[in-house]
Order: C-alpha cells, then sequence, then structure tokens
C-alpha cells in the first residue's frame, strides 16, 4: 500500500506540474493583460507610465522567467500578490476556500443521502410503480441545472412565504442558524442534481450485482433481504458509487460558479471567474492549481478507498 501511495502521488505531482504550464500558457494565450484593462478607458496612455507598472508587476520579464519565477514561488509557499487589490494573493483566497468547501461537502452529503438509498430502492424493486417514480425524479434532476433550480426555490419562498434569504454573505460565527439557511438552499439545488447521477449508478451497479451466483447462493441459504441487499450485494456495487462521488466532490468545487452567484455567496467558483476578467494571474495560477489539487486528492482517496470496501482489489506496483 505504501509504495502504490507513493507511485500515486508521484503522479499527482508530475500531473500538477502538467498543469502548472497548461494553466500559465491558456491565461497568456487570452488577448491583453491587466494594464491592457487599466488603460482601457481610451485617450492618451503615458508609454513611460505603462511600462513602469508592467515592470512592477514583472510583466515585462520574458515568460518562461515568468513561469519559472511563479514555480519558485509555490514551492515556498509563497502565492505572489494580486495585480488588481495589491494584496498577498494568499490573503484573498484564504476566505474563499471555507465557504466553496462547505456548499461541497453540504452539496456531496445531501446527494448521497438522496442518490444511495432511491438508487437501492429502485434497483430492489426494479420495474414497479415506485421505480419508475424514483427514476423519472433523477430524470429530473439531471435535466434542471442547479443554478436554475436554485432560482425557483428563491422565487418560491418569495411567492409563497413571503420571505427572502439573505442576500449578503451571514458568517456563521455571526448568525448560525441564518448561515445554515443561506447554506442549504443552494446545497439542495446542487445536491439534488449530484444525487440524480448517483441513483442512476447506484441502481445499474446494484441490479449487475443481484444477478451474481454469490447473491443467489445468499437467498438460497435463507437470509433475510436486508443482509442480503446492504451487506453482500450493495457492498460489492458501491465502488462506481464510490467512483461518482469523487468525481462529484472534484466537480463541485471548481463548479459552482453559478450558483454561488445565485445565492451571492463568496466562494471560489465566483472570484474566479472575476479574477480571469481582470488577467489577475496570481489570483487565477493560485486557484486554479487549488482546484487540480482537490482533484487529485479526490482520485486518491478513492483509490485507497477501493482497498478498504473491496477486498480483492490489489494494486500493481
Amino acid at each position: 500500500m505504501k509504495s502504490y501511495i507513493a507511485q500515486r502521488v508521484g503522479i499527482g505531482l508530475v500531473t500538477l506540474l502538467g498543469m502548472s504550464l497548461v494553466i500559465f500558457v491558456l491565461l497568456r494565450l487570452a488577448p491583453g493583460n491587466i494594464v491592457d484593462i487599466l488603460f482601457s478607458t481610451g485617450g492618451y496612455v503615458n508609454p513611460s507610465e505603462r511600462q513602469a507598472i508592467e515592470k512592477e508587476l514583472g510583466l515585462d520579464k520574458p515568460l518562461w522567467r515568468q513561469y519559472v519565477e511563479w514555480l519558485r514561488q509555490l514551492a515556498v509557499g509563497d502565492l505572489g500578490k494580486s495585480y488588481r487589490y495589491d494584496l498577498p494573493a494568499w490573503e484573498i483566497i484564504k476566505p474563499l476556500i471555507p465557504v466553496t468547501l462547505e456548499l461541497a461537502v453540504l452539496s456531496l452529503v445531501i446527494a448521497v443521502l438522496l442518490g444511495v438509498p432511491t438508487g437501492v430502492l429502485s434497483a430492489v424493486q426494479q420495474d414497479t410503480r415506485l421505480d419508475y417514480v424514483l427514476r423519472l425524479f433523477s430524470l429530473a434532476g439531471l435535466a434542471m441545472p442547479s443554478f436554475w433550480l436554485g432560482m425557483v426555490i428563491i422565487l418560491s419562498l418569495v411567492a409563497w412565504l413571503g420571505w427572502i434569504p439573505p442576500v449578503t454573505y451571514v458568517r456563521p460565527t455571526e448568525n448560525f442558524p441564518l448561515h445554515a439557511i443561506q447554506f442549504l438552499l443552494p446545497a439542495l439545488a446542487v445536491g439534488y442534481r449530484s444525487s440524480a447521477l448517483i441513483m442512476r449508478i447506484t441502481r445499474s451497479s446494484l441490479l449487475e450485482v443481484l444477478r451474481e451466483d454469490y447473491v443467489r447462493t445468499a437467498w438460497a441459504k435463507g437470509q433475510s433481504k436486508g443482509v442480503v441487499i446492504w451487506r453482500h450485494a450493495l457492498k460489492n456495487a458501491i465502488l462506481p458509487v464510490v467512483t461518482v462521488i469523487g468525481i462529484e466532490f472534484a466537480f463541485l468545487i471548481g463548479g459552482l460558479v453559478v450558483t454561488e452567484t445565485v445565492f451571492n455567496l463568496p466562494g471560489l467558483a465566483r472570484f474566479l471567474v472575476q479574477a480571469i476578467l481582470w488577467r489577475d494571474y496570481p489570483i487565477v495560477q493560485n486557484l486554479v492549481m487549488f482546484i487540480a489539487v482537490v482533484v487529485i486528492l479526490s482520485n486518491l482517496l478513492v483509490d485507497m478507498l477501493y482497498g478498504v470496501l473491496d477486498p480483492r482489489v490489489r494494486y500493481g506496483s
């Protein structure tokens, strides 16, 4: 196991290095930089003033030197300084991470609690009326964008209860009940969409396992329905579900742009779009690298869970 983890960590580091190069190049391929945006109002631009700003921001250096300097800063834990705010990038990014992590974790918990049991029920009650209802429920979740569902939730609360959710971010230390409501609403919208995918994967995987010989043997031994379904069948059908859960969590970290905008949450994804528009290279580069790290760690955790959930899994060298 130790050699496998070391191998996966090594692959992850190489992947991060490749991702850093892709991020750096794509940002520079986009037309203009923050200096162009600052002087985009028109009128006369003093070339010496422009050159002074570019030199101050390090944009006058060759691209390879800018890239090497960024890697050097990452290696020592220095994320650089924001071009737009003239503040250390970490000071800007740090308060955004808990917001997105809280929303992503809460959404995933709702998705798992809703998706796995409904997937099991749908598989056990295959081709019954309940199965058709649950499949329709999951299909609706896949068809409705989470941000649209979020807007429907807000409009419904206004129309039926005459209550508007908080329009400004409320910290848990300020008012925890209001903070919980503020995150529960978008988590329900996002979690419902994710639960639909988890439900369908759980159903298809469990149906395949229920046809296996060892399951029929368990039935023949007279074991109870709960033991056969939850202990024997689901335990062996859960691996694809775990994979989807890991992928969904990684997706949620960087894919909540519109949801955070609809509910006015100061999270990573929403701020990332603003930083891209301003060509704030240190912020964009480090935020995308953070998302890449989360994706790699999620995949590593999923691979490790395979060995815990299924002893038959053996990792190669």
